[in-house]
């Protein structure tokens, strides 16, 4: 099929894939609410990791989701091809990998993907795909990266990424007003000191804000934050592994602002619209950074360089005495448990002072009325 006649196609089963992380599932939700505007009658549904499923909790443009187990047998993938075999009319891969790419040349008797930018391993790709698009490690955001696909099928990109959503939670919020800190990423890399935040909660009860820590039920999660509750001057309200993503999203919409780290979660918050303050390290914010809530445009909303704000977003980045961010490494030990210099030299007046000051000026939110 010609690259043109893409644009007059009138798929009624489309299926999504991404089969990446927590966060990665949510940057999807833009070039999903722009297939269901684009095609209205189409039923749309998700192939994703099983651990991700509850990020699309809800979701009012998906018909199913499609949970692919963490383990998967060579034997069970090779029987889920063969389910989806041309099951859909169109299928679109959002990395560039051989499993999400093989699952589109299957599933769609239209198939895009992303191919990485090496011949060698993308040949096979560019052979039995419909179309593709070049995987550059120099790409956009990766919200404009997904969204290169509505210009192959000539419709028009929603650019507001769409968080879960529940009528039926059960936790119990602060009467009063309140900040959501999400202390704990998922790899040691990306995490900020203890001290910091221990500075940061004193400093936000100061202000007669009430501190509610949030987090998944993993053993070692729950461990560290007993043991800060227990170096905390005051009292807050512990909600880690209480919460289903869902449920988070409430709480975080009505809070006065939320803190966290590069992780999947800080930037469900910064779709929420409530007022965000990102801490990164190593990743570089003009690929990863959180959304902001209102931000449409054609160009990363941030810099590679430097503490920014855009919209809800306030992006605090690392310090470091080295010429080296962001270096987009697993930390300065190359691994997932490394610790990262930006991070560790990162000062709690730093992010006191951002979030100080835009207690200031922040009117879209009305935080100085409720404080």
């Amino acid at each position: 099929m010609p690259a043109a006649e893409l644009i007059n196609i009138q798929p009624k089963r489309i299926l999504v894939i991404t089969l990446r992380f927590l966060g990665d599932t949510l940057l999807t939700t833009p070039l999903i609410s722009s297939l269901k505007q684009a095609y209205p009658n189409a039923d749309i549904d998700v192939l994703l990791p099983a651990g991700n499923t509850a990020m699309l909790a809800g979701n009012p443009d998906i018909s199913q989701l499609i949970a692919l187990p963490k383990k998967i047998s060579a034997l069970d993938f090779g029987k889920l091809l063969f389910k989806l075999y041309r099951r859909y009319d169109l299928a679109i891969s959002t990395q560039a990998g051989d499993r999400p790419a093989l699952c589109a040349i299957m599933a769609g008797r239209i198939s895009l993907s992303f191919v990485p930018d090496d011949p060698g391993k993308a040949w096979w790709k560019k052979s039995f795909l419909t179309h593709w698009l070049v995987f550059n490690q120099d790409y956009d955001h990766a919200v404009l990266e997904n969204l290169r696909f509505c210009n192959l099928l000539g419709i028009k990109p929603c650019y507001r990424l769409t968080p879960p959503r529940t009528d039926q939670a059960s936790f119990r919020a602060p009467d009063r007003p309140y900040a959501v800190l999400h202390i704990m990423p998922q790899w040691r890399y990306k995490q900020w000191h203890k001290a910091g935040w221990l500075e940061l909660i004193t400093f936000l009860n100061e202000r007669g804000l009430g501190i509610v820590l949030t987090g998944s039920g993993e053993a070692n999660e729950l461990h560290y934050l007993h043991q800060l509750e227990q170096q905390l001057p005051t009292e807050v309200t512990n909600l880690a592994g209480k919460l289903s993503l869902a449920e988070l999203t409430e709480l975080i919409s009505n809070a006065a602002l939320f803190v966290g780290p590069d992780t999947g979660i800080t930037h469900l918050a910064a779709a929420t619209g409530t007022l965000t303050f990102a801490l990164f390290g190593p990743t570089d914010p003009k690929k990863w950074a959180p959304w902001p809530f209102d931000f449409t445009g054609s160009i990363a909303p941030f810099s590679s360089l430097g503490s920014q704000h855009v919209g809800n977003v306030y992006l605090i980045q690392g310090q470091t005495d080295r010429n080296c961010m962001p270096c987009q490494l697993e930390g300065c030990e190359r691994h997932r448990n490394s610790h990262s210099a930006c991070l560790d030299q990162l000062s709690a007046s730093c992010v006191i002072d951002t979030i100080s000051n835009s207690l200031l000026t922040v009117s879209n939110r009305s935080i100085n009325a409720m404080l």
